[in-house]
This record gives C-alpha cells, sequence and structure tokens, in this order.
C-alpha cells in the first residue's frame, strides 16, 4: 500500500510542474508572430517583450510554486479567470468556447493540481 501511495505523490507533485513548462511554453508561441512584420529591432523587442507579460508572470510563479504549492494554485486559476475575463470584453463569438477551453481549462486543471499537491502535503 506504501508503494501505490508514494506513486500517487510522485504523481501529483511532478504532474502540475511539467504540465506548467509545457503550458508557459504553448504561451510563448503566441509571442512569435511579432516577427516578421516589418517592424524595427526595437519594437520587435518591446512588442516580443509585451506579448510575454504573462509567460513571465506564470513563470515567476512557477519557480515559487515549486516549494509552495498553494502560489501556484492560486496563480494558475486567477489566471484562467484573468483570460476569460479578457475574453468576454469582446462580443461573444463561439469559437471564443474554444480559445476558453484551451487556456483556462489548462490553466485551472493545473492549478487544481498544485492545490491538490498541496493538500496532501499539509497532511
Amino acid at each position: 500500500m506504501k508503494n501505490k501511495t508514494r506513486k500517487v505523490s510522485k504523481f501529483v507533485y511532478w504532474t502540475p510542474r511539467i504540465l506548467s513548462i509545457v503550458f508557459i511554453l504553448f504561451l510563448v508561441l503566441f509571442s512569435l508572430d511579432v516577427f516578421g512584420n516589418g517592424l524595427t529591432f526595437w519594437q520587435t523587442a518591446l512588442a516580443f517583450l509585451m506579448h510575454n507579460i504573462p509567460v513571465i508572470i506564470l513563470a515567476i510563479a512557477l519557480w515559487i510554486s515549486w516549494k509552495y504549492e498553494w502560489v501556484g494554485g492560486v496563480a494558475f486559476i486567477l489566471a484562467g479567470v484573468v483570460y476569460i475575463i479578457l475574453l468576454l470584453r469582446n462580443p461573444f463569438e463561439w469559437y471564443m468556447l474554444a480559445w476558453a477551453i484551451q487556456i483556462s481549462g489548462i490553466a485551472f486543471l493545473i492549478g487544481i493540481l498544485f492545490l491538490i499537491n498541496w493538500f496532501k502535503k499539509k497532511k
């Protein structure tokens, strides 16, 4: 029984961390559209930086949550809520539902996994 609990604990420990890294890299892909727009070097660098502000915030949250899981839980769930709020500022179209599931759904899952890990660690 102890071996099975240890496997579950490893799974709960590593899954949100690995998913966070993959999710952050996925978000970086969206910022690559700034290249090739005929901008100067500094305009491109500034646009790339602006596009990656959420990535930088989530990377810092991941770094902190590596030790303090509740930070990752709150940060990723909050990131999902903020994305939905920003999405709803535009007139609703059905394809936006797929965007919300892809971005916010993954952020919610990561946040929940971090919170599960935090609760298990507290026990």
